[in-house]
């Protein structure tokens, strides 16, 4: 399971790297589809900056935490911080459909990764609790 965790912990830092690279862009962006797809607008908006510090930024820091937690197999631990940057995740998207009006499709793309990980994390911590339990005979 640690190497499918460690997938998605990659895929969420190349997401984020994506959405980063779109926060320093000045030229046109290329995922700009259409007025509710513009990864420009997103990344460029107020919400993309926490404590000076781009969320982009904060996302590659979140995903490489969660991918050494997954190498060391510390799945309670994982849980918790995955369950805590979901939350954050879903707080961004409410504010891409919500105040926005615009959704980044690398930012969508990360909110996939992220509920994939938790979820995945939440079945190995339940199934690792239920295989210790003891057994009623």
């Amino acid at each position: 399971m640690r190497y499918i965790l460690l997938v998605l912990a990659a895929a969420g830092i190349a997401a984020s790297s994506l959405a980063l690279r779109e926060h320093y862009r000045t030229d046109a962006s290329p995922c700009s589809i259409n007025e509710r797809w513009d990864c420009g607008i997103v990344n460029h908006s107020p919400y993309a900056v926490l404590w000076g510090v781009p969320v982009a930024d904060l996302g590659i820091v979140g995903y490489s935490l969660l991918g050494a937690l997954a190498i060391r197999r510390s799945y309670r631990l994982l849980l918790v911080a995955s369950v805590a940057a979901l939350a954050f995740s879903l707080r961004l998207a409410h504010i891409e459909a919500h105040v926005l009006g615009v959704w980044c499709i690398y930012c969508v793309i990360s909110l996939g990764v992220i509920s994939l990980l938790a979820l995945l994390v939440l079945a190995t911590v339940i199934a690792g609790a239920l295989s210790r339990s003891p057994k009623k005979t």
